[in-house]
């Protein structure tokens, strides 16, 4: 959809908005032409992966600018900075991150394409950044908390197609991620589960990778579990595939493939997020040898070559985003009840990508953690012959696992933290066994033996040493 506005740009110095068309390691001499409009976020530096850090990916300011007509202009007039655009589904509105003054935290804001009117969405006392819109009315977006950036979902002001399925999932603003460490939003892909990057292993690790979670925070698990290299900024394109960057490559995740499969991209360094163009092609943030800033291109898959789209003196250009309408996501129907705990059923916890167990397990151990983040013992359940186990846990909060032998010496020891959410009822496949493998057709034995689970809800807790010990993560 092309726009019918043409934002004042007189208050704007001339140098900020100069074209810089054509590279020589690219052999282009003209800008790309791309049919439609396009948002982009230019700032002085951008710090890649700051957000994983809990530091400002803008130190020096940002401003959104609208490519029209191959001419690049402020979208929005009157902020000192903005940020994260984010397109309505019906291209009417757009969702950003701004400050009004240099010196407030960043909150979310939505402005009318029509008129170009903005209103003030959600007002928190910490940063709010990243919104993306979700099906039915809500939005979820970064908060900046106590723990570090944490997930967040609320109203996102329009009205509701219809009713809530599900209190529980809200309304009212809703914590979507309960671990330490930070959580970014990345995309909500089309079967409506939120794409969100955070450090491996899950809320204590460093290096960045792609998680899902539903937008009730419940199911929340790997992307694909062939873990080790960083990877962030994920996209869905229309095809389904999530395509992401790990700096100097990019990757992506298609159904059939239970790993990565590589992208055949001209070498740059990518600054992550993608948008596709209705001709196919990929709008990329890259800096390639030449450049002292990161440049927006486009990239017709397959071709050897990137065509410049805007780049500008002294500005990093990233998030390019398409102004179109776009299939909006299937609605997640939350399963969640108004309790305070959650059951999981373990099908085979001997089951894992790591390899074979060096023991027989016997029971598993609950670990959850104290006001002040050390490892606590919740309590042990017995671990059938073929590996199932079934447990009651406390919920919203972080909890991990440990395989036990019959003398209680440690088998394999989530490296890193989950949850569940109040009221989920979980079945893993096994321990860190991958999304992609389905469980065997057979009844575990423990729903033979009861169908009451274990309470492993903390009654009786008592502080345990904390360990990175053995190969389960999520």
């Amino acid at each position: 959809m092309t726009l019918l506005f043409r934002v004042l740009v007189a208050a704007v110095p001339i140098g900020f908005l100069t074209l810089i068309c054509g590279f020589t390691t690219e052999g282009a001499n003209q800008n790309a032409e791309i049919r439609g409009d396009v948002i982009v976020t230019a700032a002085p530096v951008y710090v890649p992966r700051a957000e994983l850090r809990g530091h400002e990916r803008f130190p020096k300011g940002a401003q959104l600018l609208l490519i029209h007509s191959g001419k690049a202009e402020p979208l929005i007039d009157g902020f000192a900075a903005s940020a994260d655009a984010n397109v309505s589904f019906d291209a009417q509105t757009v969702l950003f991150a701004g400050k009004r003054n240099a010196s407030d935290p960043w909150q979310i804001w939505e402005l009318a394409l029509n008129d170009r009117s903005v209103r003030r969405v959600i007002t928190t006392a910490g940063d709010a950044e990243r919104p993306l819109y979700l099906p039915g009315g809500r939005m979820v977006w970064a908060q900046r908390t106590a723990a570090g950036f944490q997930l967040q979902s609320a109203e996102d002001g329009h009205p509701m197609a219809a009713a809530p399925w599900n209190p529980t999932a809200g309304p009212g603003t809703l914590p979507l991620t309960y671990v330490g460490g930070n959580a970014f939003p990345a995309d909500v892909l089309h079967d409506g589960r939120i794409l969100f990057e955070a450090g491996y292993p899950l809320g204590q690790g460093a290096i960045p990778e792609l998680y899902l979670v539903y937008a009730d925070g419940s199911g929340v698990e790997s992307v694909r579990c062939d873990h080790g290299r960083a990877r962030w900024g994920g996209t869905q394109l229309g095809s389904g595939d999530v395509i992401f960057t790990h700096g100097t490559s990019l990757a992506r995740f298609t159904s059939p493939m239970a790993h990565e499969e590589p992208v055949g991209a001209p070498q740059a360094t990518f600054a992550g997020a993608i948008a596709e163009t209705p001709s196919g092609a990929w709008l990329l943030s890259a800096r390639t040898a030449t450049d002292a800033h990161y440049v927006i291109r486009s990239w017709q898959p397959g071709s050897a070559q990137m065509q410049t789209v805007l780049a500008q003196s002294g500005m990093d250009l990233v998030e390019p985003v398409m102004v179109a309408p776009r299939n909006r996501p299937n609605r997640h129907p939350s399963g969640l009840h108004p309790w305070n705990y959650a059951n999981l059923l373990a099908l085979d916890a001997r089951v894992s990508r790591d390899g074979a167990l060096h023991g027989v397990p016997a029971s598993v151990r609950l670990e959850s953690q104290d006001a002040a983040g050390h490892a606590k013992t919740m309590g042990e359940a017995p671990v059938e012959r073929d590996g199932s186990f079934f447990v009651q846990v406390p919920s919203d909060r972080p909890i991990r696992f440990a395989l036990l032998d019959s003398k209680g010496e440690v088998l394999r020891q989530e490296r890193g933290w989950f949850w569940i959410r109040s009221g989920e009822q979980r079945i893993c496949v096994g321990c860190h066994a991958g999304p992609e493998r389905a469980p065997e057709n057979r009844v575990p034995q423990v729903l033979l033996r009861t169908t009451t689970p274990v309470d492993l809800t903390g009654k009786q807790s008592a502080s345990v040493p904390s360990t990175t010990a053995g190969g389960l993560s999520r």
